[in-house]
Parts: C-alpha cells; sequence; structure tokens
C-alpha cells in the first residue's frame, strides 16, 4: 500500500487555487510544464486570484507558453479568425499571464521566467526579455532547484477509476525537477494535477499512482479543444533540404527531428525513400546528379530503402513520427536490458531475446509531445499494444546520456541530430535563438544537448538545417554570414550543414575548408562577398575562385528541378495532411504570394497597380470564405482586388 496520504480532489478551479494558496506560505515558486502540459483554467484561475493579492508573491518557472495565432492585418484577421476558431474553440482560454506579458503588463508581484519562447511571439515584451533564463533543456531541472520550487502544477490523462494518472505529453522535466528539488534538501514541492479527458493515455513510465499528487482539480465540462499546432505547407526550399538531410541517414539507425516545415520535409522525405525508392532517387538525381557519390552520404547515409528500420529518440514527438511509425520507417526496437542490447549488436540474440524485445520493445522515445488534431486523434485511438511501443521519458534520458550511458549508446546507434538553425557563419558556427542585439527569438532548448551527444556517440552526427537566405523588405539577405553579433552552437562543434543547396560536412575540417564548404551551399548572390570577406580576415588563400557549379545554386534552378514533382504530386504542398480545407489551402498559397510581393513598398505599389489591372479572380468560393465576395466600401473592394489577382498567381 503506498505510504502517501490520499490527493485532496476537487471539482470547483478557485477552490483548488485557495486550497494551493493554503499549502504554502510566502511566494508562490511555481513549475510549470512547456508546451501542452499547461493546465490553462487553473492557471488562469491562479493567475487571477494572485494579480490582485499584492500579499502573494508569483514566480512561474515555464517555457513554451503557447498561444493561438493572432492577424496582424484585417486581411489576416479575414482567413485567420475563423481557422483559429474551428482548432480551438470558440471559447478557448489563453494563458493570462502570457497575453499580460505581451502588454508588459505583469504587475510588479508576478515574476514569469522562460527557458524557451514560442518562436518571435515576445520580441517586443520588455518583461519576457528581461526574465528569459538560457538554458539547455537538461539543466533546468538543477536551475529549478536553485529557484527554491515548492509547487508544481500539469495536466495530465486519468485511467478509468482515477488510480492512475499520466503525465502524459509532459513527463518531461517534472520527475527531474522533483528529484533535483528533494536533493537540495529542499521539502517535496506541491504537485496540483488537473485531469483532462481528452488527453491520451500514456502507460510506462509516464504514468504514477494518484498519490503521486497532492491535489487533483477534475473541472467539469466543456472540455477544452488540446492546444494544436496547424500543419503549415512545405515549398521548394524545405522540400530540398529535407531530401538532402533524408540521404544521412543510416538504416538500422536512431533519429531525432525537430518540428515545422523542414522537419515535415525530411519526414516525407524518408517515407518516399522507404515505399516508393525509384521516385526518391529521381528527385535526388534532380537536384544533384552526383548526390549517391557526395562523400558525407557514403560516410554517414545511404539512398536505399529501410530493411531494419530506425529507432526515433527525440525530446519532442510530432507529426512526422506519425508519419514514419505509419510507413513503417519507424520500427526498430529496443529495451532497457543491455545485455539483450549488445547481443542484437552482435548478431548473438537468442530466441528468448528475440521474444523479450517483440513483448517489451519501443520504437520511439520522447520527453513531450505536441501537433495536430489529427495527431492526438493517433495517440489516443491506436491499438493498446502499439501505443506500448512508446515511451514518454525524462528529458535527462532522452537529450543526453545521463543514467545507463552504455545501454543508451547501444540503443542510439548510428544517431541523426536534425535541427534548425535561423544562420551559420562562414567558419561554422550556428546562429539558432537570439538576435545580435540580444534578444531572444526562441531559445536553445535542447539543441545543444543533441549537438553535443552527436559528437560523444561514435557513430552520431549532429545535421543542422537552414534556409540559404531570408526575405529583408524585399531583398535577398544571406543567412550564411562572416559572423554574427549571437551564437548557439560554437564553431568549434560544427558538423553537418544542409540548405536547399546541399551538404556541407565540416566536421573537424580546418578553418578554410569550413569557409569552402560553407561557401558552396550558400546562394550563388552571396557567395563572391563571403569568399572575398575570407580572403580579407587571412582564412582563405588569395587565389581560390569558386567552381563553375556553384553558379548552380539559385532559386529559379531549384524551382525548375523539383516542378516536375510538385506537378505529379510524388511533392505535395501538405505531406503530413492538413488543418486547412481546400479552399483554405488555395488561400494560403495566395495570401503568402501577396505578403510576399509586398513586403517593400516598391514591392506593394507593383503589386496594387498588377491587381487593379487585371480582372477578377473566378475563386468565388476563396472569396466567400474570406467574406470579399460582396466588397462593400473601397478598402473591401481593393482587399478582394488583391487576393483574386494573387489567387490568380498561384493556380
Amino acid at each position: 500500500m503506498s505510504e502517501r496520504p490520499a490527493p485532496e480532489r476537487l471539482v470547483d478551479l478557485d477552490a483548488a487555487v485557495e486550497a494551493m494558496l493554503a499549502r504554502i506560505a510566502g511566494p508562490l515558486k511555481l513549475g510549470v510544464p512547456l508546451g501542452m502540459g499547461k493546465p490553462h483554467r487553473l492557471l488562469n484561475a491562479l493567475y487571477a486570484r494572485v494579480e490582485r493579492d499584492p500579499s502573494r508573491p508569483l514566480h512561474l518557472y515555464t517555457a513554451l507558453s503557447l498561444d493561438p495565432p493572432t492577424a496582424g492585418s484585417e486581411l489576416e484577421a479575414r482567413f485567420l479568425d475563423p481557422f483559429v476558431e474551428r482548432i480551438y474553440g470558440k471559447d478557448f482560454p489563453r494563458l493570462a499571464y502570457v497575453a499580460a506579458q505581451k502588454r508588459d503588463a505583469l504587475p510588479a508581484h508576478v515574476e514569469v521566467e522562460e527557458f524557451y519562447l514560442q518562436s518571435g511571439a515576445l520580441l517586443k515584451s520588455a518583461q519576457a526579455q528581461r526574465r528569459y533564463a538560457s538554458l539547455n533543456y537538461t539543466h533546468v531541472a538543477a536551475a529549478l532547484a536553485d529557484r527554491g520550487m515548492n509547487a508544481l502544477v500539469q495536466k495530465v490523462a486519468t485511467n478509468a477509476d482515477g488510480s492512475r494518472l499520466s503525465l502524459s505529453c509532459n513527463p518531461d522535466l517534472t520527475f527531474d525537477a522533483i528529484d533535483a528539488v528533494v536533493a537540495r534538501g529542499l521539502p517535496r514541492p506541491l504537485l496540483v494535477a488537473e485531469i483532462d479527458p481528452q488527453l491520451p493515455w500514456i502507460d510506462g513510465t509516464a504514468a504514477v499512482d494518484a498519490d503521486f499528487f497532492d491535489i487533483i482539480v477534475s473541472p467539469p465540462a466543456p472540455y477544452l479543444q488540446l492546444f494544436a499546432l496547424p500543419r503549415q505547407p512545405v515549398g521548394d526550399v524545405d522540400y530540398a533540404i529535407g531530401l538532402y538531410a533524408s540521404a544521412l541517414v543510416r538504416d538500422g539507425g536512431t533519429l531525432q527531428i525537430g518540428i515545422g516545415a523542414l522537419s515535415d520535409a525530411l519526414c516525407h522525405a524518408l517515407v518516399l525513400r522507404h515505399v516508393d525508392n525509384a521516385a526518391y532517387r529521381r528527385v535526388l538525381q534532380a537536384l544533384d546528379p552526383g548526390i549517391e557519390s557526395h562523400p558525407a552520404v557514403v560516410a554517414s547515409g545511404g539512398l536505399g530503402p529501410f530493411e531494419q528500420g530506425l529507432f526515433g529518440c527525440s525530446e519532442m514527438l510530432n507529426e512526422g513520427f506519425r508519419l514514419l511509425v505509419e510507413r513503417g520507417v519507424i520500427r526498430r526496437l529496443v529495451v532497457d536490458d543491455i545485455d539483450v542490447m549488445r547481443r542484437m549488436a552482435d548478431g548473438d540474440a537468442s530466441d528468448d531475446d528475440l521474444a523479450r524485445m517483440e513483448r517489451e520493445g519501443q520504437f520511439l522515445h520522447g520527453a513531450f509531445y505536441l501537433g495536430s488534431p489529427a495527431f492526438y486523434d493517433w495517440l489516443r485511438d491506436m491499438p493498446e499494444g502499439e501505443r506500448r511501443r512508446i515511451g514518454m521519458r525524462r528529458v535527462s534520458q532522452v537529450n543526453d546520456l545521463f543514467g545507463d550511458e552504455a545501454l543508451q549508446r547501444l540503443q542510439r546507434r548510428e544517431a541523426r541530430f536534425f535541427n534548425t538553425c535561423m544562420m551559420a557563419t562562414a567558419l561554422g558556427a550556428a546562429i539558432s535563438d537570439s538576435l545580435a542585439d540580444g534578444r531572444v527569438v526562441s531559445g536553445v532548448g535542447g539543441q545543444y544537448n543533441f549537438v553535443a551527444m552527436a559528437h560523444e556517440l561514435r557513430d552520431a552526427r549532429s545535421v543542422l538545417l537552414l534556409r540559404a537566405f531570408r526575405d529583408e523588405g524585399g531583398d535577398a539577405v544571406s543567412n550564411i554570414r562572416w559572423n554574427y553579433g549571437a551564437t548557439t552552437i560554437p564553431r568549434h562543434l560544427r558538423d553537418l550543414y544542409i540548405t536547399e543547396y546541399g551538404i556541407a560536412d565540416v566536421l573537424g575540417k580546418a578553418d578554410e575548408d569550413c569557409v569552402i564548404a560553407m561557401a558552396g551551399i550558400a546562394d550563388s548572390r552571396h557567395q563572391a562577398a563571403l569568399i572575398e570577406r575570407a580572403k580579407r580576415e587571412r582564412k582563405l588563400r588569395a587565389d581560390f575562385a569558386a567552381p563553375d557549379a556553384w553558379r548552380r545554386n539559385t532559386p529559379e534552378r531549384l524551382c525548375a528541378a523539383l516542378a516536375p514533382f510538385r506537378k505529379d504530386g510524388t511533392l505535395p504542398d501538405y505531406p503530413l495532411g492538413s488543418d486547412f480545407t481546400e479552399v483554405e489551402q488555395r488561400l494560403v498559397r495566395a495570401l503568402q504570394w501577396l505578403k510576399a510581393g509586398t513586403a517593400s513598398t516598391g514591392g506593394k505599389l507593383r503589386t496594387i497597380a498588377a491587381a487593379l489591372a487585371t480582372g477578377k479572380s473566378d475563386d468565388r468560393e476563396a472569396l466567400q470564405r474570406m467574406k470579399l465576395d460582396a466588397p462593400r466600401g473601397l478598402r473591401e473592394w481593393l482587399d478582394a482586388r488583391l487576393v483574386s489577382f494573387a489567387l490568380s498567381k498561384t493556380v
């Protein structure tokens, strides 16, 4: 029998808040899971109570406080508002502290400290920027103990009789943080669970007895829709990067991926490689006829189907892993038994070993999950036997080699760690989280963990993905810089970089060789300046001349190479499925084209003039969806013409 007292079970959120405050004297130092594990309604009730009471200071420690998207213009609102209501529900409770933070309106006695921010969402918030904590994901638990965390609130799933609760989407930091606090000689934090009946049940190490928590809140219906990340379209640049990346994966290896269009493209490319290898090779040949003999592909990857399959081990499980599991790419099993894993690696596994692998083996380990409504349905509805193949674990077990290092080395053979960055330098440093002025775009999160682990594992590789250039006010600006005022990954940890123009293997290379490799995957418009700067700084020999092949690094050639495969459906706009209707998908293309075309003053004037000179689009469904089919007033009339023009340009 359990030695802990039975938890206090409540239904009313305000009563739960009062119970928390009654048990904690003085400042409330509250830990809250990142992402979807936040109990929105309980947090809002707590914030409302504390906001008006300066005698109860609140210090909230968390990360990735997700907020549904908001429109930046009237035209955006016409598209976005109905979509947001459909995906999140009409009454989705935005986090009150996030809304206050964005306005720099947190009261003086409330402090919110995050180690990872929703990308780009808080660049203008002084309160958020001042209280950002730059921490590796695996160091957060110790930091929470340093801050004296005395309470933790978390959204959980429940079994039928309420005797067991699952941390489900967020076992990442809870166990590590509690252990770290207790190890400091501090009291075990007050643990408060809010049950969400819609949260998928994940068993194994993510599940605990109900008395693990001190207070359990079961708010009545209606229940909220789970926070969703709508699936975004994948463009030519993203596909090219994903295709190159897929050629660096070794059959029988281990896969870690991030999130976003680049990861979606990589997952689609891996599936294409497995289920239609001939088509996969045709696309790669169109991108680079010499890809099969590329030294990095020969040394670290391959182009064949996955006969053994891959093991997934990633801090975040997302939509891409669903596709990889469903299509048979992720299927290599591991067990937490070093002797069995060693015999498997040596090819000496017994029948008993194979039977145990089939009985207990898992093909996917993660620390938290986040995705679309379809992703949550997949987790919720999959057969129990298959769901047991997914192990939700502490972040210290996923993002590093803490604990049983020898076992993890056997499980994570031929690991490929794919992460994205905003920019990279010609000398191999990566800029992933901050701007040169010090403002934080997102955070380091687990990126450094995975890069460092790639260097610690004998046969692993770190692969950083980035777009070669970006548009700034209508001008193309290189993302491969000579230097930059911020660094996430230092140049001494350089390994593999991929842009839409190819692969740069800079692991262990001398500076001159690194500069040449990085310039070779830059856009052709920016190569000359990079080469000249390298020569001026004595990092490149004076007689170096760019090879003729580098002239191929243009958006036009890339578009032409992939056009047949976009047209025949080999490379669809939404490889992981879409949360947009068919009409909305047409509008997404049109509105993205319109946004790019009007980024500069000159571009805006040219686009308006062209729109006025053309006839109206015959896509009445799209105009109806935007409520512009019967415009009233000059502004609506002009918006209707612009949308019509954009639709005609993106058919």
